[in-house]
Formats: C-alpha cells, structure tokens, sequence
C-alpha cells in the first residue's frame, strides 16, 4: 500500500472510530420534496452542530441556482437578505457560495446563470455545474479568450477582473455601473453587448475609445481595458465603427451546463469521500475543524446543501475538510464539492437563518447556492395551535400561499369533521395570497338576513393549495394546524420568587374547559428541563398547582429566569401555554 493510500484509510478509520453517531434529529419539511434538520455529533474533539437540507433533483419545479450579491460582482450581500429579495421569484433555501476577495467581494471562481458568464473559473480549484438535466459536474475548468478586430485573434486575458502590466479584460455589466479605475489604460466601449455565452462568437460594433482611468458600463453595453503593450493593440485595431469579435472560452466546454459556481474542493467522488484532492488550497485551509459548507448530488438526483457550525467550544467545534467529505458520503451524496467556510458558513431558509454563524452574526458574501422551488408556496400557519378563548394567547390565525409564475389555483379549508367550508379556484398573477380564518361565510342570497358566525370548530383543520402554472406544471401545499380551547388563563403569583435554602413558593393557575392530562414544568430560558411540577389528569374548571423553587435533584434553583410551561393533551390534541418566571436567589 502506498504512503498515500495507507494516509487515507487510516485517516478513515480513526474518524470511523472517534466519531459517535448524530444525535437523532427530526426532518422538517420546507416545501414539497424538500427537508431540514439538524443533529449534533458528539467527537473526542467536542459536539459538532450539522445542518442538512435533503431536496429533488433540480427539475421542473426545482433548480440549483447560484445568485449574484445584488446582481453585482463588486457587492456583498447575505445569503438571507438574497432569498428576500429573490421572494417573488421562487421559494429559496441555500448556502453560502464562492470564496471571494475581502477587499472588492469578486467571487474567487466561476459564476454562470442561465448559460451567461459572469466571472471566469478558477482553474487550481474545482467549479460545480448544473446541467439541464439537473446533474451535478464537479470538475476543474479554465478560461481563455479571445478578441478580434481589423488584425488578427488576439488574447483576452480576464472577464470582470482588473489586467495585468500589459493585458486586456472585459467588463460586463454584471461588474457594475463603471469600471475599475486602471490608471493610464485604454477604454473601447462595446454596443448591442449580447448574452456572454461561452463558446460562443460574440460580435459587437465599437461605440467608443478613450483613454483614461475608468468608464461607463451603461445598460446593453460593456468595455474592454487595455493596458500596455494590449492597449496599443487595441487602439490600432478596435477604431469607433469597427466590429469586434470576442470569444470566450471555457476547456472543457460544459455546454450541457446551464449554471455554475466556483469554490472547491471536490469533497466526493463516485460514491467516496475524497482525501487528498490536490487543489490550490493550504493545509491551514483544510486541516484545522471549523465551520464549512458542501454541496453534493445523491445516486437518484436529489440534492444535499450542508453546513457545520464550529469556532464555537461546548457548542460546536466544526470539521475537517475531510470530515465534511465523509458527512457528505454519509447523507447519501456520490458527488459533491466544498464551499467558503469560516465566518461564511450560512444556511437559511426564506430569509431566516438556520445555523449558529460562527462571527455572531450572518456575514455578507459575494454569491450564494439556492435550490429554488417554482410551485405553490404556503408559508407556516401563523399558530400551531390557535384558542380562540379570550384569554389574548393565539386568539388569532394567518394563513396564505404564494404563487411565483401565472397558475390556475384552487384552495379549501377543510374543517375537523371533513367538511369544506370555504373553497375557491380562480386564475392568479404571481404574489402572495391572505386566507381567512375562521373561513369567510357565503354571502346571503337575496332578501335574506346575513348568516351569523358560530363558534369554530375545534380539531385539525387543512389548507390545501393546488396550482398549474403557465408552463403546465403542477403543485400542491398542505398546512395543518389545530383549534383547541382546552387550556386558558395561565396565571403565575408571584412572577419574582425569592428562593432560600429551604426553597420558595410560586403558584402556578390555569382554566380547563375540558378534562385533559396536564403537565407543569418548570424550564430554563433556553428550554432545559429543571422539574416537572405535576403531570395528571384533571377535570374541567379553575386548576393549580405550588412550584416549591426546587430543581428535580430537590435542591433549590439557582437565581436566573425560567419558563413555566403548561400543557394539555386531550382528544383534540395538545396547547400549552408558557409565562417568563424570575428567580432570586439568597442563601440563607
């Protein structure tokens, strides 16, 4: 066995061998075919926090779409700032993308959207592609290019990037309003610029050329910028009037690819995590445990964005480069790449952060990796559980869908007892829709008294949407929540209890309109069990029960602030009802 060889599966086997099993986590669903969850691994080197989103194949309804930071190269943005921006369009969860320079937030490595390229690969480092088909590729790409114009093909040296001493580069409007100042360089603006096609002869008419240190890039146009001996070419052969041609090619070529992001390494090949990838990165780059992102393709298409947490002792310590590869192998991905890590590391869902950022706070980046869903969209009911029962907790319900192309849409309610009180179909513009809840009473016919409101019916209810969108494709969202007015009027005396050595008193009140098993607990703020105070049947009317100030160890808690929660479990199911509670403590 080789050095190498022998490096990768010892490497292997002390990971297999240090690395507990994830604590069971429960998959959440996001939208229609598509999960999250996160567990936490428990390592020699202290818990890691993994977050996972599990989707289809990127088809029809779904794709896998890297997205500019505000539709511009020299921009940062955060990744959940992009999914409310991008709300209209598609319902989005994603990562952090590309690794980018700090100082201007150009992506490291290729961007493409929809076949157009924004910025040229990085040829030392794996780029991810997504062909039509909704395939991963995962391979190394370099870019070259060309330009022509009364003389012979010359070099195009750089795509969105400031030349070298003696090169030319090309400035789309993808870059920004204007170029970079280059001092003492040669500006040639490009008019009726087309799509930047890879592989592709783009000819343009020469609008304008000027000397100087920045221009323009206006709407429809872009600019080359020469400098040096490039410049003096491009002067003598790129006259106002003349017609350019510019070819800018990708080896191989990925025609088949649609979109694609830079970042690397490749992490997972045919099926195996990859230990030594041989890409321009550092060993301080991929050795040390710390937060990082991935992306990798399953067998049957399906796609897995993952993110650890890390730099965060007793709550997550992050992975290796190659730990992340094998946590990709061990959701199932046969292929799959790395991402920007570090303070970068992002997962989030709709513009809501899932994952613990390492910085304290989610860091702006220069490009992001969603998989976006183009089907009916019906957010999370305002309330799990709504009780209608006067006492000002979760009187009231919010339902809605939205719709992201032109559809055909039918929605109902459906009430406990199977019936459809509400129901409507009607042809929809893309936008966010109310439903009203309870559902809106038909209009009276005519000479007829309006029909007054009963009391909602108590049980599970369903919002059930279904569309066809102008493309014919069809899709459906389901909500369930549940009206339930079991439980009413918590009421804690004192909410400041003193606690001694021989403990405190606070008593704890609620209503039950119906007999349900009730059980009272006493939490820390952030959800850690301290005593389960009562947990028994009890019958309908006022109820109470004393909170002594102990712990369930019988020693008296220490100062701080708890929740008392208190929950119902009857036939139409569990409500609970929660109050802040503050400890002081003295010892005496």
């Amino acid at each position: 066995m080789s050095r190498l060889s022998f490096a990768a599966a010892l490497a292997a086997l002390v990971c297999a061998g240090l690395c507990a099993s994830p604590a069971a986590a429960q998959q959440k669903q996001l939208f229609p075919g598509t999960t999250y969850e996160r567990s936490v691994q428990f390592t020699p080197h202290g818990p890691v926090s993994v977050h996972v989103v599990r989707g289809p194949r990127p088809v029809g309804l779904y794709r896998l779409k890297p997205v500019l930071s505000n539709e511009s190269i020299v921009a940062r943005e955060t990744v959940s700032a992009m999914q409310k921006r991008l709300t209209s369009q598609a319902t989005s969860v994603g990562v952090n993308g590309d690794y980018f320079a700090p100082a201007d937030g150009r992506p490291s490595g290729i961007f493409l959207r929809d076949g157009v390229l924004s910025t040229p690969p990085n040829s030392a480092r794996s780029s991810a592609g997504v062909t039509l088909d909704g395939l991963l590729d995962v391979r190394r790409v370099s870019f070259r290019g060309t330009w022509r114009g009364t003389g012979q093909r010359r070099a195009l040296n750089f795509l969105n990037k400031v030349p070298g001493t003696n090169g030319i580069s090309l400035f789309t409007t993808d870059w920004g309003t204007s170029t970079p100042r280059v001092p003492d360089a040669f500006f040639v603006t490009l008019g009726a610029f087309p799509p930047a096609t890879p592989n592709t002869d783009l000819a343009v008419p020469v609008l304008g050329a000027v000397s100087g240190s920045s221009v323009r890039v206006a709407p429809g146009t872009a600019v080359l910028v020469a400098r040096g001996n490039a410049a003096a070419r491009l002067q003598a052969e790129a006259a106002v009037g003349t017609t350019l041609t510019l070819r800018l090619i990708l080896q191989p070529d990925w025609a088949v690819v649609s979109d694609a992001i830079g970042g690397g390494p490749v992490l997972v090949k045919d099926g195996a995590p990859v230990y030594r990838s041989n890409e321009g990165f550092t060993t301080s780059q991929l050795a040390p445990r710390g937060p990082r992102t991935a992306v990798g393709q399953r067998a049957d298409g399906g796609i897995v964005l993952l993110t650890t947490d890390g730099r965060q002792p007793g709550f997550s310590v992050g992975m290796t480069n190659f730990e992340l590869a094998q946590a990709l192998v061990r959701y199932g991905a046969v292929r799959g790449m790395g991402l920007d890590g570090g303070g970068s590391s992002t997962i989030a869902f709709e513009g809501k952060v899932l994952n613990s950022p390492s910085d304290g706070r989610e860091r702006a980046v220069s490009t992001a990796l969603m998989l976006q869903y183009y089907g009916v969209y019906a957010p999370p009911a305002l309330e799990e559980v709504v009780s209608p029962n006067g006492d000002g907790v979760a009187e009231e319900q919010r339902l809605s869908y939205k719709v992201v192309r032109p559809s055909t849409v039918t929605a109902s309610l459906t009430a406990p007892d199977g019936s459809v009180p509400w129901q409507e179909s009607a042809p929809r513009e893309p936008g966010t829709f109310e439903v009203a809840f309870p559902p809106l009473l038909p209009p009276p016919a005519e000479g007829q008294a309006p029909i007054q409101p009963g009391p909602v019916a108590e049980g599970r209810w369903t919002l059930a949407v279904s569309a066809t969108d102008d493309q014919g494709l069809s899709s459906t969202a389901i909500r369930r929540f549940s009206v339930n007015t079991t439980l009413a009027g918590l009421r804690i005396a004192p909410t400041r209890v003193v606690v001694r050595n021989s403990g405190g008193r606070a008593e704890v009140g609620w209503t039950l309109a119906r007999a349900a098993r009730v059980k009272v607990t006493v939490e820390t703020s952030e959800g850690v069990l301290v005593r389960t105070v009562a947990n028994r049947s009890l019958p309908v009317g006022e109820q109470s029960v004393v909170w002594d100030g102990r712990g369930g160890n019988r020693k008296p808690v220490g100062g701080g602030r708890y929740v008392v929660r208190v929950s119902a479990t009857n036939e139409l199911g569990t409500v609970a009802l929660t109050q802040p509670l503050t400890v002081r403590r003295v010892k005496r």
